[in-house]
């Protein structure tokens, strides 16, 4: 079976790792990737031994697939250059910074017949797979998502940069109509939110309420989902989940047997397979679009109430 040729666009801290799982798969062939940050260029040509790029047009006629992870801003200009072309395309998240930029990756997407889809890598953490079955009809969700200060994807506030998983998780879950939002958020080391809280009234009843920080002295990455008789306990950073149940006049607790697996390597893989056969991913332009919808509202609430 010929392998697929592979692309990375983008090899700062999340897009060298894209390169050294793309180098490591069985089933596609890393063919090269892009930045134009000239000494990490030679840096991980020399690590992972394949050709690095300062213009990403280089790629263009060598490869059938790409990963971009450009700063947010660029998104939507370098991506649609390649879905253009005809090469199957995963953009990292943030999507984009407006709709009318998804719209236009998805529409170019969906009109050459290609895959597109976002990394959103909660979706491939382990600690939710396990839960998925036992999630039903969620009537609370509390999400915690803090870390300290990153000095990177700082072209986007704490909205876009962090909490939009857990907007995208949420959305899944719940697959409700939003009724209301309510957001408050502060800036702090940049001029952006670093700080922001959300909650989101569904119109099934079900309420979430969202923190993230990226000025926090801890790491956190949690999510408690509340239904009938059952409380579910989530940690994606330590890959650990644990089920509460009412049991007659007792709550009994369960932890979820997790095989620990690498989230981006699984998500790759689905990428991989996604363009291999045909499928929708599991987080397409679309679904990524509803995400991104929810996460600009919640920014311009914040903004709204900053000048009022």
């Amino acid at each position: 079976m010929q392998k697929l040729r592979v692309g990375v666009v983008g090899v700062g801290h999340l897009g060298s790792i894209h390169a050294r799982i793309y180098r490591q798969m069985e089933n596609c062939e890393f063919v090269g990737f892009c930045d134009i940050d000239l000494v990490r260029l030679k840096d991980i040509s020399e690590k992972l031994g394949v050709a690095g790029y300062s213009d990403y047009k280089d790629l263009f006629g060598k490869i059938e697939a790409v990963s971009i992870a450009v700063p947010t801003k660029s998104h939507s200009l370098v991506a649609s250059e390649f879905l253009r072309r005809k090469i199957h395309t995963l953009v990292e998240k943030p999507f984009t910074t407006t709709l009318k930029e998804a719209d236009l990756l998805i529409n170019l997407a969906r009109k050459n017949r290609l895959c597109l889809q976002v990394g959103h890598i909660e979706r491939f953490n382990s600690a939710f797979s396990a839960t998925l079955k036992i999630i039903k009809n969620p009537k609370f969700i509390e999400c915690h998502r803090l870390s300290p200060f990153p000095n990177r994807s700082l072209d986007v506030g704490a909205v876009l940069d962090i909490m939009i998983h857990d907007i995208d998780i949420v959305l899944g879950l719940v697959g409700s109509r939003i009724k209301k939002i309510e957001a408050v958020g502060v800036k702090v080391l940049t001029p952006f939110e670093d700080i922001a809280n959300a909650r989101i009234t569904f119109k099934n009843g079900c309420v979430a309420n969202l923190t993230s920080s990226r000025v926090s002295d801890e790491i956190m990455r949690k999510i408690r989902i509340f239904q009938e008789d059952t409380y579910i306990s989530l940690d994606y950073k330590e890959a650990r989940a644990s089920v509460y149940r009412k049991n007659i006049n007792q709550i009994t607790k369960e932890d979820l047997p997790i095989e620990k697996e690498e989230p981006l390597q699984k998500e790759l893989n689905s990428f991989i397979q996604c363009v291999a056969t045909g499928q929708e991913p599991m987080v397409s332009g679309s679904v990524a679009r509803q995400a991104l919808a929810v996460a600009l509202e919640i920014q311009k609430q914040i903004c709204r109430k900053k000048t009022s």
